[in-house]
């Protein structure tokens, strides 16, 4: 018998326009994504994501390698983003489509300078250990601690 694993979702907002919000979220990764939350062999340097549908997101490690994380499925700048996430439970990429969750990410603004920013991350029970990488992205060190870093860096880098 699946069982079926809830999408996770999240709700921030930010003090940005949503261009800004966008811009910082998708070119700026390594900014506030948390260092310690890769799988390269390699100790992290950046987070590349390609603009553009079927574009990569990847991260890069200090000696040039790169480790994919997922592709780009949905890019509609500033408003909505959707990736794959094709690290599993076991924190090891994925290379089968089939077996990867979604991001998606909506940017709305509500008036000059904030931006509600809403994450789902849906389709866990499509990894393999899905409910291992559920435990770890829903709690507070997971997405919540995620996009409070974003937020932080948006209003420093604002």
């Amino acid at each position: 018998m699946t069982t079926t694993i809830p999408s996770i979702q999240r709700k921030i907002t930010v003090g940005a326009p949503a261009e800004r919000a966008f811009k910082i979220f998708t070119e700026s990764l390594a900014t506030w994504w948390p260092a310690g939350y890769h799988i390269g062999q390699a100790d992290f340097a950046d987070v590349v994501m390609q603009p553009q549908v079927g574009g990569r997101w990847f991260e890069a490690g200090t000696d040039g390698s790169e480790c994919d994380w997922g592709r780009v499925l949905v890019w509609e700048p500033p408003h909505r983003l959707v990736v794959t996430w094709q690290i599993n439970g076991n924190w090891e990429f994925d290379a089968d489509p089939a077996r990867a969750s979604e991001i998606e990410v909506r940017f709305t603004e509500l008036e000059p300078g904030q931006t509600t920013v809403e994450l789902e991350h849906r389709y866990l029970d499509r990894l393999v250990a899905g409910q291992a990488a559920y435990a770890a992205v829903s709690d507070d060190s997971g997405w919540n601690g995620i996009l409070a870093r974003f937020a932080e860096t948006v209003t420093d880098q604002s």
